[in-house]
């Protein structure tokens, strides 16, 4: 897996970080930092926690399934992908009652949109990482994109509102981007066994 595949697979990670993030900001309604910088916090710490788990847990039995690991790594790419695009056409009030300044909601939320990632976890395991030195900087980068982009959609939900969340379609975009991967590690996997 190659750095740009890593850096967007955590930005489609990241997606539903960010459109929670806005809706955070929207409920905040002016800049607070400590808050804000705790949410960013929980939700990158949770989005590189997870696939560290998922990855811990599938390297114990990925030497089982190595014919078709390149199948379940595109299949979960997949699904995930396609749940975040499905997601993204549904109308929705981004105005959602819970407050963004309770470590208790905080860290539900950041449990919430950090499964996806755990099931990234057990993709990159089929895909051939083998020990914490090949884990440990994707998962660093996923955690570093979703503390960015949280504070980002913090600030924009802040500025713009509503209507900001609308436009962006975030889920839509990290739908895609995890659909293309998956589709990508498939092509690539075929191509080397039957090429």
């Amino acid at each position: 897996m190659t750095h740009i595949e890593i850096w967007l697979i955590a930005i489609g990670l990241a997606m539903d970080c960010f459109a929670v993030s806005i809706a955070s900001g929207i409920l905040l309604k002016r800049t607070r930092w400590r808050p804000m910088l705790v949410m960013a916090f929980f939700f990158g710490f949770f989005q590189a926690l997870m696939p560290l788990i998922g990855w811990a847990c599938a390297t114990t039995f990925s030497h089982l399934i190595e014919d078709v690991d390149h199948w379940i790594a595109f299949a979960i790419l997949a699904f995930l992908g396609g749940r975040m695009v499905r997601e993204s056409f549904k109308e929705e009030d981004c105005r959602h009652e819970y407050d963004p300044t309770s470590l208790r909601v905080v860290t539900m939320l950041a449990v919430a949109t950090s499964i996806d990632a755990l099931a990234v976890g057990v993709s990159f395991a089929f895909l051939g990482m083998k020990g914490l030195a090949a884990i440990l900087p994707p998962v660093g980068v996923i955690g570093f994109v979703s503390f960015v982009l949280s504070l980002a959609g913090l600030g924009l939900g802040i500025r713009f509102g509503c209507g900001i969340s609308r436009r962006l379609k975030p889920d839509l975009l990290g739908g895609v981007i995890l659909i293309i991967i998956g589709l990508k590690i498939l092509i690539e996997h075929l191509i080397q066994h039957y090429g």
